[in-house]
């Protein structure tokens, strides 16, 4: 079976300013919701938004990571147990 991009949806998105690290929770068709770690959004010189791999967590990105991780926890379970 081929990936199917209209397939691959986004359910929710936290991005640090600091940094540009992106935490995100996403399903593949009926599948689970699981969560990804990046990339990071840089903002360019003209102003246009790129992606970079995330690589290595410095202590800012783990700080922030840190911050947010209950609000993850809670909307990946609420998309993965719906009531």
């Amino acid at each position: 079976m081929a990936f199917d991009p209209e397939k691959d949806k986004q359910l929710k998105r936290w991005v640090c300013e600091e940094t540009g690290l992106v935490i995100s929770i996403n399903r593949y068709g009926e599948g689970e919701a699981k969560v990804q770690i990046g990339p990071r959004v840089v903002i360019k010189k003209d102003g246009t938004e790129s992606q970079r791999k995330t690589g290595r967590l410095s202590i800012e990105d783990f700080s922030w990571f840190y911050e947010v991780i209950d609000e993850v926890k809670d909307e990946l379970t609420a998309h993965n147990n719906p009531e």
